[in-house]
């Protein structure tokens, strides 16, 4: 946990985590958004992207809505924020999560995998 608590501490300001608890507070689920600011384009000088990032739910309480409200959540934060786009790099078993919450691709959005 201390390598979690201290990754937190250099990002807070660019990170919110959303969690799902029990009633006596254990975390079942989570997600991240992170807030990017974008370089300004003519016209128009504050940009900001997010990503949505970690979503988690423990396997005993999957199916039971807690996905779809953490990324609802972390996505409603995003866009009261300012941002103008949010984009998340889903596993293929969430993409139907991630469409029902409108999310879809684009074939603009392109990227480029780091050779290792």
């Amino acid at each position: 946990m201390s390598d979690l608590s201290s990754w937190w501490e250099t990002h807070h300001d660019t990170h919110s985590a959303f969690v799902a608890r029990t009633d006596d507070g254990v975390i079942i689920g989570a997600a991240w958004v992170a807030l990017l600011p974008r370089v300004p384009s003519p016209g128009s000088t504050s940009r900001l992207s997010a990503d949505i990032q970690s979503v988690f739910v423990v396997p005993e309480h999957r199916g039971e809505g807690l996905g779809t409200a953490l990324v609802d959540a972390a996505s409603r934060h995003a866009e009261d924020a300012g941002a103008l786009r949010i984009t998340v790099h889903s596993s293929a078993r969430a993409v139907s999560l991630y469409r029902r919450l409108q999310y879809a691709g684009s074939p603009t959005l392109l990227q480029r995998t780091a050779e290792a």
